[in-house]
């Protein structure tokens, strides 16, 4: 490799929306190497993404590259494809280095690397902590071409003399943005000082902050960057909708999902014990179905893994711990069952779907309090999310599940449900007789009846939530003046 310049020239942006013509073109004619290209079919990759099509003649050409582009976006093949071009042949010591923020993102690095240099004689690590040091001192004392690591884990092995980072050749800080976020900039700092001057950087960020340009100012030679429209940031093959549905028929409106269309999915929720609730919920119900959070350990997190992968799990109910790194082929659905508070989190959950080329579906559950998180995402994405309805369950549901009545959510902002009475002009005569008649009957305070609307071929009357049931189930035994009535609670007007 020849000797880097000392001298750092401005950085060149090059927006992967400006190349939108160049997505006709596969993955061969961004002169990649027959063995790779094997392995790209044999993952079932149809086209190259905006940030391949940016970043890999780039990266072969030996231009250290920022690339700004959200997960799932194919940025592992981006800076994987290159590394494996360029080592000629597997060597004792360790050529390349990725660093990454989390030992999930660390694992799932190496298996794609692993997958994209089959046709290639190269040993691949993942390091990180919780897992064995005594298997990753045998691995580095046997040869390791590539090592993915997190930071803590990586300078454990410098200071115990078990890594040698001494022919590293190409490093990639993956995930940099995340990386800041946790406080690992000294240790960044501190393993590039033990990474000879002479090689490649790369760095893949979602974002790029201040800090984050400065940290490529450091340790980078005239770096072009790359970056993904925004356009571009939600993936063009996934297909986005939500169910206006309340928190007590979550569950419901989930199964329903499940049975109809069997999907491959990742349920994600805003906390662990939500996680837990849902797990313990569609198990008993006999959906085939696993959680994955911070508080696993992580023996248990690679095995939940490893069943999803396989199959064996078709339900990964997980918090945002794998919003973030988590690449798992074939993952036909993504269900909020919680939309997240932000909408760049959002981003990184539905970007587990839609993949290579494939189609995938995104599915949001939101709540009437919840509409304006949803059009927080609208706006962010700049696409209307279209509103279906919870698909009907044929024949026998599975499990005791069955929708309720969420008088929370039929309520507006008052805590006002409406019911609708097949009482019509002709049979009542005045608002405060049909008042006076559900006070009575339903034994409810009047001061808990609010607008009453008398048609000529229905009314409508107010109550509030808290005394709802309680009206419903006496009107239901009622009849006013001799006459037999239906009522019906009315759903709330979302948009």
């Amino acid at each position: 490799m020849p000797e880097r310049p000392s001298s750092r020239s401005p950085v060149i942006t090059i927006r992967c929306d400006s190349m939108s013509q160049d997505m006709s073109q596969d993955f061969k004619s961004l002169d990649i190497e027959e063995p790779i290209l094997k392995a790209i079919d044999d993952m079932g990759f149809v086209e190259p993404t905006p940030v391949q099509v940016g970043t890999i003649p780039l990266l072969l050409e030996g231009k250290d590259v920022i690339a700004q582009a959200q997960t799932g976006t194919g940025k592992t093949a981006a800076f994987g494809i290159p590394i494996i071009q360029k080592i000629r042949a597997p060597g004792k010591k360790p050529s390349a280095l990725i660093l990454c923020p989390t030992r999930e993102l660390a694992v799932q690095v190496s298996e794609e690397i692993k997958s994209l240099s089959s046709f290639r004689d190269l040993n691949v690590l993942a390091v990180y902590g919780g897992a064995s040091i005594d298997a990753q001192f045998k691995a580095l004392a046997d040869g390791v071409d590539i090592v993915s690591g997190t930071p803590g884990r990586v300078i454990d092995h410098i200071r115990r003399g078990t890594i040698d980072l001494r022919e590293i050749r190409y490093l990639v800080l993956d995930e940099a943005d995340r990386m800041l976020d946790m406080g690992f900039i000294e240790d960044i700092d501190y393993i590039i000082s033990k990474v000879p001057k002479d090689r490649q950087t790369m760095l893949f960020s979602a974002t790029i902050p201040p800090e984050i340009r400065k940290l490529g100012e450091r340790h980078m030679y005239d770096p072009e960057v790359v970056s993904v429209s925004e356009d571009e940031i939600v993936l063009p093959n996934t297909k986005q909708m939500y169910f206006a549905v309340g928190r007590k028929n979550k569950i419901w409106a989930l199964c329903r999902v499940l049975d109809k269309e069997k999907p491959k999915a990742i349920v994600f929720a805003q906390t662990k014990h939500m996680v837990d609730i849902i797990e313990r919920r569609l198990t008993s119900y006999g959906y085939p179905a696993a959680a994955i959070h911070g508080d696993l350990t992580q023996s248990r997190r690679e095995r939940v893994l490893s069943n999803f992968r396989s199959g064996k799990v078709r339900i990964l109910i997980a918090t945002d711990v794998a919003a973030r790194g988590l690449d798992i082929e074939g993952v036909t659905h993504v269900i909020n069952y919680d939309i997240p508070e932000s909408p760049d989190v959002y981003v990184h959950r539905i970007g587990r779907t839609g993949r290579a080329g494939k189609e995938g579906k995104a599915i949001t559950f939101v709540s009437s309090n919840e509409m304006h998180l949803l059009e927080a995402v609208e706006q962010f994405t700049d696409q209307r999310l279209e509103q279906v309805e919870v698909p009907s369950a044929k024949g026998k549901a599975r499990g005791p599940v069955r929708k309720v009545l969420d008088f929370d959510e039929m309520a507006d902002i008052f805590g006002m449900v409406r019911f609708e009475l097949s009482l019509n002009s002709d049979d009542v005569s005045s608002k405060v007789d049909l008042s006076d008649f559900v006070a009575s009957r339903a034994r409810v305070s009047d001061i808990t009846i609010g607008h009453i609307t008398i048609g000529t071929t229905n009314s409508v009357v107010e109550v509030h939530k808290d005394v709802a049931m309680k009206v419903l189930k006496a009107l239901q035994q009622s009849n006013f003046r001799g006459k037999k009535f239906s009522v019906k609670p009315l759903p709330r007007a979302h948009r």
